[in-house]
Protein backbone atom coordinates (compact mmCIF):
# COMPACT_ATOMS: atom_id res chain seq x y z
CA UNK A 1 0.00 0.00 0.00
CA UNK A 2 1.33 3.52 -0.93
CA UNK A 3 2.54 5.66 2.12
CA UNK A 4 -0.38 8.04 0.89
CA UNK A 5 -3.30 5.80 1.46
CA UNK A 6 -1.64 4.77 4.62
CA UNK A 7 -1.51 8.57 5.78
CA UNK A 8 -5.70 8.82 3.92
CA UNK A 9 -6.50 5.84 6.09
CA UNK A 10 -5.16 7.27 9.33
CA UNK A 11 -7.05 10.23 8.95
CA UNK A 12 -9.92 8.50 8.08
CA UNK A 13 -10.09 6.90 11.35
CA UNK A 14 -8.86 9.61 13.28
CA UNK A 15 -11.90 11.83 11.68
CA UNK A 16 -14.25 9.28 12.33
CA UNK A 17 -13.64 8.78 15.87
CA UNK A 18 -13.76 13.04 16.08
CA UNK A 19 -16.63 12.85 14.69
CA UNK A 20 -18.12 10.39 16.96
CA UNK A 21 -16.71 12.07 20.21
CA UNK A 22 -17.94 15.29 19.20
CA UNK A 23 -21.55 13.98 18.36
CA UNK A 24 -21.78 12.42 21.71
CA UNK A 25 -21.26 15.70 23.58
CA UNK A 26 -24.52 17.23 25.82
CA UNK A 27 -24.70 20.84 24.99
CA UNK A 28 -23.38 21.49 28.87
CA UNK A 29 -19.53 20.02 27.43
CA UNK A 30 -19.64 22.10 24.39
CA UNK A 31 -19.08 24.97 26.77
CA UNK A 32 -16.48 23.31 28.97
CA UNK A 33 -13.36 25.52 29.44
CA UNK A 34 -10.33 24.05 28.05
CA UNK A 35 -7.50 26.89 27.85
CA UNK A 36 -7.75 29.51 29.82
CA UNK A 37 -4.23 30.98 29.05
CA UNK A 38 -5.02 33.95 27.25
CA UNK A 39 -7.98 33.64 24.88
CA UNK A 40 -10.57 31.30 26.85
CA UNK A 41 -10.95 28.15 24.66
CA UNK A 42 -14.18 26.26 25.02
CA UNK A 43 -14.65 22.43 23.65
CA UNK A 44 -17.20 24.20 21.39
CA UNK A 45 -13.61 26.41 20.15
CA UNK A 46 -12.08 23.81 19.81
CA UNK A 47 -13.60 21.99 17.32
CA UNK A 48 -13.83 25.61 15.16
CA UNK A 49 -10.13 25.80 15.35
CA UNK A 50 -9.67 21.54 14.43
CA UNK A 51 -12.30 22.51 10.84
CA UNK A 52 -10.82 25.94 10.18
CA UNK A 53 -7.32 24.29 10.44
CA UNK A 54 -8.03 21.31 8.42
CA UNK A 55 -9.21 24.20 5.88
CA UNK A 56 -6.18 26.17 6.14
CA UNK A 57 -3.67 23.28 5.63
CA UNK A 58 -5.44 21.94 2.00
CA UNK A 59 -5.01 24.88 0.58
CA UNK A 60 -1.44 25.17 2.41
CA UNK A 61 -0.47 21.76 1.13
CA UNK A 62 -1.50 22.53 -2.43
CA UNK A 63 0.39 25.54 -2.60
CA UNK A 64 3.36 23.59 -2.03
CA UNK A 65 2.45 20.68 -3.66
CA UNK A 66 2.24 22.89 -6.51
CA UNK A 67 5.93 24.23 -6.15
CA UNK A 68 4.89 27.31 -4.00
CA UNK A 69 6.85 28.30 -0.63
CA UNK A 70 3.94 27.24 1.31
CA UNK A 71 3.30 29.98 4.56
CA UNK A 72 4.58 33.34 4.70
CA UNK A 73 7.65 34.58 6.82
CA UNK A 74 5.03 36.94 8.42
CA UNK A 75 2.47 34.61 9.04
CA UNK A 76 1.42 34.79 13.26
CA UNK A 77 -0.72 31.72 13.67
CA UNK A 78 -2.57 33.05 17.23
CA UNK A 79 -3.69 36.19 14.96
CA UNK A 80 -4.96 33.77 12.50
CA UNK A 81 -6.54 31.63 15.07
CA UNK A 82 -8.18 34.72 16.25
CA UNK A 83 -9.50 35.49 13.25
CA UNK A 84 -11.19 31.93 12.64
CA UNK A 85 -12.75 31.85 15.55
CA UNK A 86 -14.52 35.40 14.97
CA UNK A 87 -15.87 33.75 11.32
CA UNK A 88 -17.32 30.62 13.19
CA UNK A 89 -18.70 32.70 16.02
CA UNK A 90 -22.37 32.07 15.18
CA UNK A 91 -21.97 28.54 13.75
CA UNK A 92 -23.71 26.03 16.17
CA UNK A 93 -21.95 23.18 17.55
CA UNK A 94 -23.57 20.68 14.86
CA UNK A 95 -22.49 23.25 11.72
CA UNK A 96 -19.34 22.86 13.04
CA UNK A 97 -19.10 19.25 13.45
CA UNK A 98 -20.76 18.62 9.90
CA UNK A 99 -18.34 21.33 8.34
CA UNK A 100 -15.30 19.37 10.56
CA UNK A 101 -16.55 16.34 8.63
CA UNK A 102 -16.63 18.01 5.17
CA UNK A 103 -13.33 19.55 5.43
CA UNK A 104 -11.43 16.45 6.58
CA UNK A 105 -13.04 14.19 3.72
CA UNK A 106 -11.40 17.02 1.56
CA UNK A 107 -8.40 16.16 3.09
CA UNK A 108 -8.60 12.33 3.01
CA UNK A 109 -9.19 12.85 -0.73
CA UNK A 110 -6.33 15.41 -1.45
CA UNK A 111 -3.86 13.16 0.51
CA UNK A 112 -6.00 9.97 -1.51
CA UNK A 113 -5.19 11.69 -4.80
CA UNK A 114 -1.35 12.70 -4.08
CA UNK A 115 1.65 10.59 -5.14
CA UNK A 116 4.05 9.30 -2.40
CA UNK A 117 7.25 11.38 -4.42
CA UNK A 118 4.50 14.48 -3.56
CA UNK A 119 5.50 13.83 0.54
CA UNK A 120 8.75 14.54 -0.54
CA UNK A 121 8.04 18.12 -1.29
CA UNK A 122 9.32 21.31 0.83
CA UNK A 123 7.92 24.27 2.38
CA UNK A 124 6.70 26.33 4.72
CA UNK A 125 4.35 25.08 7.28
CA UNK A 126 3.39 27.95 10.33
CA UNK A 127 4.59 25.91 12.86
CA UNK A 128 7.09 23.40 11.59
CA UNK A 129 8.98 25.79 9.60
CA UNK A 130 10.54 24.28 6.06
CA UNK A 131 9.40 20.35 6.22
CA UNK A 132 8.10 17.92 3.79
CA UNK A 133 4.43 17.66 2.75
CA UNK A 134 4.80 14.47 4.51
CA UNK A 135 5.62 15.77 7.97
CA UNK A 136 2.54 18.22 7.87
CA UNK A 137 0.38 15.44 6.99
CA UNK A 138 2.06 13.50 9.73
CA UNK A 139 1.46 17.14 11.83
CA UNK A 140 -2.75 17.33 11.27
CA UNK A 141 -2.86 14.08 12.76
CA UNK A 142 -0.97 14.61 16.08
CA UNK A 143 -2.67 18.86 16.05
CA UNK A 144 -5.55 16.76 16.23
CA UNK A 145 -4.52 14.27 19.02
CA UNK A 146 -3.11 17.19 21.27
CA UNK A 147 -6.31 18.51 21.60
CA UNK A 148 -8.13 15.63 22.11
CA UNK A 149 -5.83 14.97 24.84
CA UNK A 150 -6.74 18.01 26.52
CA UNK A 151 -10.76 17.37 25.72
CA UNK A 152 -10.73 14.37 27.15
CA UNK A 153 -8.86 15.55 30.47
CA UNK A 154 -11.26 18.73 30.98
CA UNK A 155 -14.33 16.29 30.69
CA UNK A 156 -12.75 13.49 33.22
CA UNK A 157 -12.91 16.38 35.98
Amino acid sequence: MSETIELAHKLKSEGEKFAEFFGSLTDEQWNREVYTEGSVWTIRNILSHLMTSERAFIKLFENIRQGGPGASEDFVIDRYNASQQEKTGDLSPKELLEQYQSMRAKMIAWVSGISDSDLEKTGRHPGLGVTTLRDMVKMVYIHNQAHYRDLRRVLKD
